[in-house]
C-alpha cells in the first residue's frame, strides 16, 4: 500500500486521536489539529511518530481560513500534501436554541462547518493535480433527523451531509471521492456530560445496546479510505441500529 498524506483536524481526542493513531500504524504521513488541546495534540504527535509516521501537529481555530492556510503551508514545506482529509473538528451545544447566544451560533457554525469548507478547498488542488484523493467527513446522525436542544450542532451536521452530497458530484470526474459517516452515541468526551442514568437509558435505545468506541469509527475511516473509488457521495450511518 502506497504511504499516503493524511489530514486530521481535532486530533487531540476522540475520534480525531483515535483515527490519528490508526493511520500512523499504517505508515501514512499525517497532519493533525486542535484548537486549543496542544499538549493533548502533541502527545498524539509522539505516539504517531513511535509509529514511524512523520507527523506535523498544530493548534488553531480550523474554523479560521488564515490559520488553515499557515497549516498547509507549513505541511507544504515540509513536502506534505493531503491525500486525504479527515474533516472531524466539532463542537457541541445543548440547550434551548432562545437561551443560544450569537455568538455560540457563530462559534458552533464556524467550528463545525466553515473548517470543512476551508480544508477541503485547500487540500483540492492537490488532490485534482493528481487525479486522485478522497475527502471523509464526520457527520452525526442529528445531521438526518436533527435532535431537540441541539439545534445549532444538528444545522452544522446536516449541512456537512449536503455539502458533501454536492461536492462529491463536483469532483467525481476528477476521481476525487466525499463520503461522511454519520456517528451516533460514540464513548468520547462529548457525551461524558450524561449521568449514568441517563447513560443507561440511551443504551437501552441503541439495538447494539452500547456506546461505540473512538476507535471503531477509526477502523471504518481506514477502510473508506482504502475503498473502491466509485463510493462516493454517501452518508454512511453508524449508529448501532440507533437511527
Amino acid at each position: 500500500m502506497n504511504k499516503k498524506t493524511v489530514l486530521i483536524s481535532g486530533a487531540s481526542r476522540g475520534i480525531g486521536r483515535a483515527a490519528a493513531l490508526a493511520f500512523a500504524r499504517e505508515q501514512d504521513n499525517l497532519i493533525i489539529t486542535c484548537q486549543k488541546n496542544k499538549e493533548l495534540l502533541d502527545q498524539v504527535k509522539q505516539e504517531a511518530e513511535a509509529e514511524g509516521s512523520v507527523c506535523l501537529a498544530f493548534a488553531g481555530d480550523m474554523g479560521d481560513f488564515s490559520f488553515c492556510q499557515e497549516v498547509f503551508a507549513k505541511a507544504h514545506r515540509h513536502g506534505l500534501y493531503p491525500d486525504l482529509v479527515i474533516n472531524n473538528a466539532g463542537i457541541s451545544y445543548i440547550g434551548l436554541l432562545q437561551d443560544m447566544a450569537p455568538e455560540e451560533w457563530d462559534r458552533i457554525v464556524r467550528t463545525n462547518l466553515t473548517s470543512v469548507f476551508n480544508c477541503s478547498k485547500l487540500a483540492i488542488p492537490h488532490m485534482l493535480e493528481q487525479k486522485s484523493g478522497k475527502i471523509l467527513n464526520i457527520s452525526s446522525v442529528w445531521g438526518n433527523v436533527g435532535a431537540s436542544c441541539e439545534v445549532a450542532y444538528s444545522a452544522t451536521k446536516g449541512g456537512i451531509n449536503s455539502f458533501t452530497r454536492a461536492l462529491a458530484k463536483e469532483l467525481a470526474p476528477s476521481n476525487v471521492q466525499v463520503n461522511a459517516v454519520a456517528c451516533g452515541a460514540i464513548d468520547t468526551d462529548m457525551n461524558h456530560f450524561l449521568e449514568k442514568e441517563e447513560l443507561e437509558a440511551l443504551k437501552e435505545e441503541i439495538p447494539a445496546g452500547r456506546l461505540a468506541k473512538p476507535e471503531e469509527v477509526a477502523q471504518l475511516l481506514l477502510q473508506l479510505a482504502r475503498s473502491d473509488s466509485y463510493l462516493t457521495g454517501q452518508i454512511i450511518g453508524f449508529d448501532g441500529g440507533w437511527i
